[in-house]
């Protein structure tokens, strides 16, 4: 009963007993081998500091000391004018700073990266602030606002890293990031100008070029805050300037101006804080204002430590900001880590670095710190200063601990301008050189549009919509490349080599596009075409549904451009034609023509450049092969060369290649979306069923031809090579061949075996070979 209903089964799912192929079952078990052991694996790998922790010396701690000291100088100016610019008092800056390199190095597989308030991410804040604060007036503070934010994108981040799913910011293309990193740049440097130059009276958040129109108008009333603003950002310039040129006049002494240049940030605010109240200490008006804008009041201490207070009516009001917030996150800190990796030596685990930017927001909302990522001019400076491990972001927690409790009253007198000159100074260096331009145009001129596009669309919109520009063009292109992809036919070209050591010179057939592309190679060189009757294509992308469609149009309009037909319709009257078949045009010789075309035997396929293949793909392939053999009127063997997956011999052979079966015995279509019923296209048509050698009206063409495809033929059979006497190819699929050159003598031999059977149909002339090497 059982063995009963499972035959019934089969026939119902259409089974066939086959060639041997791989199996689910065998897909399944290369997932895991030792279950146990791999969820262990995971559990140790979200907590990278164990594998190297118990291995710390005295050697990592001085590199770290230094480090992390070095890098806690710099980021108590950068975190208080990064927090200026999310419109944010200059205490959340210091509070981000602090969480984000204290817990970072709990789960960082980077030593390099220094997590914190970034400028873009600051911008992007200050735009969610504006936005919900505009749609909802005097709901929502700003400091809760940009919480939540760090709050949510935390959750977000961290669920992509749990699920292993960082793969999807490859999505993004370098270019595009520069893009969207540039403008963005631009757009800080424009907003900070105002700032620097004390000229109040607009809207320093609106588009960039508003900005600065603005700011050029409003230079008549620039105030004394330039003279602070101006002087800072001479002064980090110039020292930045001098120390590049000590290094390169007294390589020797290269230490030394390392450090002197490191500490440029904070000896600039240091001079102009004293500045500022040797100045301003005894101006103070009667309405309590002072002639320059300083900080004033910063609370001292963590003065917010607390759960955080998550409004649902809060998040739904910026929920359409979180996504490129989530973006900017994770795109800048996965580049950056990644730089460092690859320039020092090491490899970073993605997606264990969301989880640990994850984490690093979500702790950092219990002290009211906004979302912190990471940052390409402290993690540079953290490089240079020789970092050993990610154990040095406690030092910089440190030494920003140490400024939250015990220079707050200092940092009253700190000038506005000072930190906007600080602002400028460090942004500017992520604008992208005329260099790098350049080479993103060389590469490829497509991606330095895309690039354009993002810097363009930020100046003049928004960042939001710069990300968005720069993504979305980024998929079109990739999609793009997908849909139309290239691919040439082949012929052959042999190869000389000699060699001084051999006394015989080498020769090897390499195949080559037919018509070489000028600056690929040297177009005098002859390509041989392959022998009459064969064709060899070589796609140069995965056959997949993009794309499958084109494929098929290539090499079916091929094949009628330079194939012979098969049927003689020279005394066809034209209502017996098909529609779409207009007839010969008056006085073209169509039969001449035709016979000058030689008799298509065999298409060779190399899919050497194919990693995937869908049923879309397959489906076209069956379709291919319904139509150039409808076309020729015989049967047409398909060969493949270099085929390197499993699963596409498996995705071949269910649609009938690669067994040497006849086309009439493969079922016509295997991806029917609107199957019909009253004619099953899964089964042979009548007119294509087997011919049988009792039949007497057979001709006995047709029987020849069935036989030879049906047959394991000497082509086929003839290995591809063997090891130790053993085949390297498998026996059950004699149609796929180990490379090109083997799948290309075997369609060789086996129209030539054609040919003697047929002789009528083997002439063509050397005019006509040649031909088809210019067509």
């Amino acid at each position: 009963m059982a063995t009963a209903f499972i035959n019934w089964g089969k026939r119902v799912i259409g089974y066939r007993k086959d060639v041997p192929v791989v199996s689910v079952k065998e897909w399944v078990s290369h997932l895991s081998r030792d279950p146990k052991r791999d969820a262990i694996d995971y559990l140790e790998s979200l907590f990278p500091i164990i594998g190297w922790i118990t291995r710390y010396n005295f050697g990592w701690l001085y590199g770290d000391v230094v480090a992390g000291l070095t890098v806690g100088i710099v980021v108590v100016p950068q975190s208080m004018s990064y927090a200026q610019i999310a419109t944010l008092s200059p205490e959340y800056g210091l509070y981000s700073a602090f969480v984000g390199v204290l817990i970072y190095c709990l789960f960082a597989t980077s030593k390099d990266v220094s997590i914190g308030p970034v400028a873009v991410m600051s911008l992007t804040v200050s735009q969610i602030i504006k936005h919900v604060q505009s749609a909802h007036p005097d709901q929502w503070a700003g400091p809760q606002i940009a919480t939540t934010v760090s709050f949510i994108c935390g959750i977000i981040v961290l669920g992509i890293g749990f699920l292993r799913l960082g793969w999807l910011v490859e999505f993004i293309p370098a270019p595009a990031v520069s893009g969207f990193m540039t403008g963005s740049a631009i757009n800080i440097v424009a907003g900070q100008v105002p700032g620097l130059m004390g000229i109040s009276g607009f809207d320093t958040r609106a588009a960039t070029y508003h900005v600065i129109i603005n700011s050029l108008k409003g230079l008549p009333r620039t105030t004394l805050d330039a003279a602070f603003g101006l002087v800072g950002l001479f002064s980090l310039y110039a020292i930045r300037i001098l120390c590049d040129y000590g290094t390169k006049k007294y390589p020797r002494r290269k230490r030394i101006f390392f450090f002197l240049s490191v500490f440029r940030n904070a000896f600039v605010i240091i001079v102009l804080t004293i500045a500022s109240w040797l100045y301003c200490r005894h101006r103070r008006s009667a309405s309590g204002k002072y002639p320059i804008k300083i900080l004033q009041n910063v609370p001292r201490g963590l003065k917010h430590v607390g759960p955080p207070v998550i409004d649902g009516d809060l998040v739904s009001a910026l929920a359409g900001e979180l996504p490129v917030a989530t973006i900017i996150l994770l795109l800048e800190h996965i580049a950056i880590s990644k730089s460092f990796g690859r320039v020092n030596g090491y490899k970073i685990n993605p997606n264990q670095e969301l989880i640990a930017i994850g984490v690093t927001n979500l702790v950092g909302t219990v002290f009211a710190a906004y979302p912190a990522t990471g940052s390409f001019s402290r993690s540079a400076l953290k490089s240079k200063s020789g970092v050993r491990t990610p154990a040095a972001g406690i030092l910089t927690a440190i030494v920003v601990i140490v400024a939250l409790y015990g220079l707050t009253p200092a940092f009253f007198w700190i000038p506005n301008a000072g930190l906007s000159a600080i602002i400028i100074h460090a942004v500017a260096d992520l604008v992208a050189s005329p260099a790098q331009v350049y080479r993103y145009w060389r590469v490829s001129p497509l991606e330095f549009v895309i690039w354009l596009a993002a810097v363009l669309v930020t100046i003049f919109s928004t960042i939001e919509n710069g990300i968005y520009t720069s993504i979305c063009a980024s998929a079109a292109l990739l999609l793009i490349r997908i849909a139309r992809p290239r691919g040439y036919f082949l012929g052959k070209v042999t190869l000389h080599l000699d060699g001084a050591r051999k006394p015989e010179p080498e020769y090897r057939d390499v195949y080559v596009p037919l018509n070489p592309k000028a600056r690929l190679m040297n177009t005098s060189v002859k390509v041989i075409p392959p022998a009459p009757g064969v064709l060899v294509y070589r796609p140069e992308e995965s056959l997949v549904y993009p794309n499958s469609s084109l494929v098929n149009s290539i090499l079916v309009d091929y094949v009628r451009e330079n194939m012979r037909r098969g049927k003689d319709f020279s005394n066809v009257s034209m209502s017996e034609r098909p529609w779409n078949d207009p007839g010969p045009k008056p006085g073209q010789d169509e039969v001449a023509e035709n016979l000058k075309k030689p008799l298509l035997r065999a298409i060779v396929l190399d899919f050497s450049a194919v990693s995937q293949i869908d049923t879309t793909g397959v489906q076209s392939l069956v379709d291919t092969r319904n139509e150039v053999e409808r076309w020729t009127d015989a049967p047409v063997e398909f060969h493949f060369a270099t085929i390197l997956s499993p699963w596409i011999r498996r995705a071949l052979v269910a649609g009938g290649f690669g067994t040497g079966s006849p086309s009439a015995a493969i079922p016509r279509e295997i991806a029917a979306v609107v199957p019909y019923r009253d004619e099953d296209l899964t089964e042979p048509a009548p007119e294509q069923k087997l011919v049988s050698e009792n039949d007497i009206e057979a001709q006995p063409r047709e029987i020849e031809i069935q036989k030879t495809q049906m047959s394991p033929s000497s082509s086929a059979r003839d290995r591809d090579g063997s090891v130790g006497g053993e085949p390297v190819v498998l026996e059950d699929t004699p149609f796929f061949h180990l490379d090109i050159v083997q799948a290309v003598r075997a369609a060789e031999r086996s129209a030539e075996r054609s040919n003697q059977i047929h002789p009528d149909n083997a002439s063509l002339t050397e005019s006509t070979r040649s031909g088809l090497t210019k067509s």
